[in-house]
């Protein structure tokens, strides 16, 4: 008697090395049926943003060549993910359905809901952690509730041991052997009409072999200086593996062994870009754990904010045109490259909720739009804890001064000068504050203030005043 085949539902895991549900299915026996859903509106507000849509078209592209590698085909379906699977096991005969598990407070109910109906029905269905190190229930405080704060957070993980070590890569599997109707990558249209995306093909290879090449080469020219480096944005000091841990063409153990193996347990930069591991799981940690915090703040006193209503300061923000030289270099990085320095991050988002009072929610909202990486509970944790109202919370005296900022991590104006080309000949000395040069100065640089650059929209000084008193309010 024949084995019945399995589907495989891929989601936010597009690979094959470290790859759970696959090896379920292979491991049960029977024909393997890789399967893909594109169903956004079962995400509400938080379906997949312009820039992670282009990403996902690529990415699936190269899923497709590794899957034919295997002699398999992935089955692409748009509808809502229970109907397809349903219609998929009634064309097939499959009798078993795994995925690797999501964290999102919608995609942890529909997946609930899915797996009670299959069950239902006689369905094996089975999710698998192959996202995260530490499943988020498995790590607790001495009363048993969810930690708020990292470093706490993170020694408890590390008390548990090493994580599992990552799954071999399949070198061949059994496919369906009758025709299965799919739609076409381009069915989806994921990427843009009108086409902004020259800077991401640029800088991006989406995909497994991508997201190898991106660990190579911080395994050999990064992790062991990034205590020293990873703040600088003027410099190669970051991996830039975000995007793939997000799409799940990497998995964090593969990083994690591969961190271990290159340099041990001792070597501090290694141990720094760990840590950074363990932010991800903190900010997935805290999705799971407090569901509602992508739109409402984890403390509850600042739903009482005074914040300014978004208007056309936002809009100067989003397109960098603040001013501030090293803010607008970060927006413009974002906006041709889908992707920013973490150090700059903080120094727009603080900006943009301090300088401006502008509420944290649009600027998550900008960030999920516009980055490669926008990651619901990494962007969550980033803006709740640059506006002071998440767990670990920046103080609320905590305002980035970017000028000071600017100077100390591009301290040669390096990564100013790329992004803010009409600033590229003023001396080190101005280039974070143009508005402060001599009259002299500025015109042998050829720059005109409020015309080839704009003046600052606010004041730093008396923002930050204006800060400090509705912080203190609360």
């Amino acid at each position: 008697m024949s084995i019945k085949p399995s589907i495989v539902w891929f989601r936010r895991d597009l690979r094959l090395e470290d790859q759970p549900a696959l090896m379920a299915a292979m491991r049960k026996g029977g024909p393997v049926i890789p399967l893909f859903i594109w169903a956004p509106e079962e995400e509400g507000e938080w379906a997949p943003g312009a820039a992670s849509r282009w990403w996902l078209h690529y990415s699936l592209a190269s899923l497709q060549k590794e899957l034919s590698s295997l002699g398999l085909s992935l089955v692409i379906r748009q509808h809502l993910s229970l109907q397809v699977i349903l219609d998929l096991i009634k064309q097939t005969g499959a009798d078993s359905v795994f995925w690797t598990r999501r964290y999102e407070p919608l995609i942890v109910q529909r997946d609930a809901s899915i797996k009670a109906e299959l069950q239902k029905q006689g369905i094996k269905a089975m999710s698998f952690n192959g996202s995260l190190l530490f499943e988020p229930w498995t790590v607790a405080n001495k009363q048993s509730h969810p930690f708020q704060v990292f470093t706490p957070f993170w020694k408890k993980c590390l008390s548990l041991g090493e994580p599992e070590p990552p799954l071999e890569r399949p070198c061949a599997a059994l496919a369906y052997a009758e025709k299965i109707d799919s739609d076409s990558l381009e069915d989806l249209s994921l990427l843009p009409k009108i086409r902004w995306d020259a800077g991401l093909e640029e800088m991006w290879c989406p995909g497994s072999k991508g997201a190898r090449a991106h660990l190579v080469n911080g395994l050999e020219h990064i992790i062991g200086h990034y205590m020293d480096m990873r703040d600088r944005p003027d410099l190669k000091g970051t991996t830039e593996l975000s995007p793939y841990l997000h799409f799940g063409e990497i998995s964090p153990r593969v990083i994690w062994q591969g961190v271990r193996q290159k340099f041990g347990y001792e070597h501090p930069g290694a141990q720094a870009y760990l840590r950074q591991l363990g932010w991800r799981e903190f900010a997935y940690h805290l999705l799971y754990h407090f569901p509602r915090t992508p739109s409402f703040p984890l403390k509850e006193a600042f739903m009482s904010f005074a914040w300014n209503r978004p208007g056309p300061a936002l809009k100067a923000w989003q397109k960098g045109q603040t001013g501030y030289p090293i803010i607008d270099a970060g927006m413009r990085q974002l906006w041709k490259t889908g992707w920013m320095h973490n150090r700059v991050r903080m120094i727009a988002a603080s900006f943009l909720v301090k300088d401006l009072l502008i509420p944290w929610q649009e600027g998550a909202a900008w960030f999920w739009n516009t980055l490669v990486d926008a990651d619901l509970a990494n962007n969550t944790l980033g803006w709740q804890w640059v506006a002071g109202c998440g767990a670990d919370a920046a103080p609320y005296f905590r305002i980035f001064n970017p000028v000071s900022q600017g100077e100390k991590f591009d301290p040669l104006g390096h990564y100013v000068r790329k992004w803010v080309p009409e600033l590229q000949w003023l001396p080190d000395k101005w280039i974070h504050q143009p508005w402060a040069a001599p009259d002299e100065i500025i015109r042998r640089a050829g720059v005109q203030l409020g015309i080839d650059y704009p003046n600052p929209i606010v004041d730093h000084a008396q923002a930050r005043e204006k800060a400090l008193e509705a912080y203190a309010k609360l």
